[in-house]
């Protein structure tokens, strides 16, 4: 094949990130001949969007070099894992549009091919049964500038290795009284390699094998093997994983010595893990705010999980949008949540319904015509035709009618207004969306000398000028006596600090909770969003985009939760 030496294809290549380039490189050797890789989460807890990436990133490599893609469960410690977490997952996976197939796979679906492995290594002598216990093989490991002292039980024979590891499948020792270890080298500077631990004995049902096995297989151990298995070209995984690579190698190396193998060995290749400003993505940590309730939840809309995302009204193209954006490193950063914002922002700008909401509402009355003329009798002053969705007409239109009472949002009217203040204010005059023009003309005030109320002439001419100067200001409305009251939860960054984990002395990043993160207002929407569906998504003009909560929206009772704003206004405070 002749090689493209055009500058589209020098672009073209350039643009590659460096797993791309790695891919590419063992394509062009014939040390793979396909692509084939893998999502492997551990059913321990929800996904958040650091794994959205690893997600995007994995199915995103298959489909683009035409290969496959693996959801496989590393269900390898039964201590910590749920079939809740298993099937949250899967369903979040699926959301985000990743496709594996019929290859929905599991550690414990290899675990006796593992244990056949390891008799083999033990018979190779690359594998030993320890009875040191946790504290004494942390002691005994050494450190990053002292080698390790090998097990005293490091030189026992084939045979005795083989018994015993046969007693420790049957359950014949205690939790901990035993552990088969990998005999590698206790002087090696990487400290992954001093006889890591294989197998750890635990006494657990497990949620798929049952009472079938009392031996549990290390990560490390496991993980290989099981690309090794699967056929995986490419094992894609994150930064902290880099100096496992060795051990990960190693195994192969001495599996594919013995020639065990099924396939071709599978690569490693690290990234860096993402992390973002104003939140947490420890697995302990989001598990704490659930325990001790400074979160409802782990789908709360404040967290980062995916679940959280999704109930906040983030869209699966908006995170595969973002996850593409910040693109793939080997250098550890964080990424402003704004990235993602921005993100919503851009889909739900295409895709959500216009409609019209007060969150904090000021009653006006409208008096009469700007020209002194009475209003019509009844209720319906006009009748407006309003766009769905203004850069798409063919998503129609909707009426509703301008009464004589409406409601605005309290801050698009303002008493002792400074000069470039475009919205409603005593003497002067703005657009209400697609109605017309209101003048104010009185401030009616209760007994704490708070506005209660505007009384304003009208002018239906949506053109009309004001003191022959055009109207700039533009502000939405909904109609007094037809709209409808519903719940809104106007959600914030859950911590206030862009580094959560950077807490003052003797304190914690609990501290750095934003206790201004959750805000609930009953607030007067157009009467259509009594039909909203739960799960519906709408741009609350001039507000940001809402979503009708899937749990607590009943009936013609909808709940709804911002997924964010229109602009970045959290930006803009800190910045003051």
């Amino acid at each position: 094949m002749c090689k493209d030496d055009t500058p589209a294809a020098e672009s073209t290549a350039a643009s590659k990130n460096f797993i791309e380039q790695q891919i590419d490189a063992d394509l062009a050797a014939g040390r793979n001949d396909r692509v084939h890789t893998r999502f492997p989460p551990e059913p321990n807890g929800y996904l958040h969007i650091g794994h959205a990436k690893s997600i995007c990133l994995n199915f995103g490599l298959a489909a683009e070099y035409g290969g496959l893609f693996n959801l496989r469960f590393d269900d390898t410690n039964p201590a910590k894992e749920e079939q809740e977490y298993v099937d949250a997952i899967v369903d979040d996976v699926r959301w985000l549009g990743a496709d594996w197939g019929d290859r929905l796979l599991h550690a414990s679906d290899y675990f006796e091919t593992l244990y056949e492995w390891s008799v083999e290594l033990i018979k190779a002598g690359h594998a030993f049964v320890c009875e040191q216990n946790a504290d004494q093989m942390r002691a005994a490991r050494g450190t990053l500038t002292e080698p390790g002292e090998p097990s005293p039980f490091r030189g026992r024979s084939v045979e005795e290795n083989l018994g015993l590891f046969a007693r420790m499948r049957a359950g014949e020792f205690p939790d901990g009284a035993r552990t088969l270890r990998a005999k590698i080298d206790m002087a090696s500077p990487n400290i992954n390699l001093r006889d890591p631990v294989m197998y750890r004995i635990k006494h657990l049902p497990h949620q798929r094998t049952g009472d079938a096995w009392n031996i549990y297989p290390s990560y490390d151990w496991a993980h290989g093997q099981e690309d090794a298995i699967e056929g995986i070209t490419h094992s894609i995984c994150t930064l902290e994983f880099e100096n496992h690579r060795p051990l990960y190698d190693w195994f192969l190396d001495r599996l594919a010595e013995l020639r065990l193998l099924p396939h071709h060995r599978p690569r490693q290749i690290e990234f860096a893990r993402l992390n973002l400003t104003h939140t947490v993505m420890s697995k302990r940590k989001l598990l704490q705010l659930v325990q001790e309730k400074h979160v409802d939840g782990w789908d709360d809309p404040r967290m980062p999980t995916i679940r959280g995302l999704r109930r906040r009204g983030y869209t699966p193209e908006a995170i595969r949008a973002f996850c593409e954006r910040i693109g793939v490193t080997k250098q550890n950063s964080t990424i402003d949540m704004l990235w993602l914002e921005d993100a919503a922002r851009e889909h739900l700008n295409e895709t959500a319904l216009r409609r019209m909401a007060v969150l904090r509402p000021l009653k006006v009355v409208l008096t009469g015509y700007a020209d002194g003329a009475p209003l019509p009798d009844g209720e319906e002053t006009k009748l407006c035709h309003l766009d769905n969705h203004p850069q798409d007409p063919s998503r129609g239109t909707r009426e509703v009618v301008l009464g004589r009472e409406i409601w605005i949002e309290r801050d698009d009217f303002m008493e002792d207004a400074p000069k470039k203040f475009f919205r409603l204010k005593p003497g002067g005059a703005v657009r209400l969306r697609g109605a017309g023009i209101a003048i104010c003309d009185e401030v009616v005030k209760d007994g704490s000398g708070e506005v209660t109320e505007l009384r304003c002439r009208f002018d239906p001419d949506t053109s009309a000028k004001f003191e022959d100067k055009k109207v700039k200001g533009t502000i939405h409305w909904v109609p007094a006596e037809e709209c409808i009251d519903a719940e809104v939860r106007l959600y914030d960054h859950l911590f206030e600090a862009e580094n959560p984990d950077k807490a003052d002395e003797g304190k914690t990043f609990l501290d750095n909770l934003n206790l201004a993160s959750l805000e609930i207002v009953v607030a007067k929407l157009e009467p259509c969003l009594a039909d909203a569906e739960p799960g519906e998504r709408f741009q609350f003009e001039r507000l940001g985009y809402f979503y009708a909560d899937p749990i607590d929206s009943v009936g013609d009772a909808p709940v709804f939760n911002r997924t964010v704003t229109l602009r970045d206004t959290w930006g803009k405070e800190a910045s003051k």
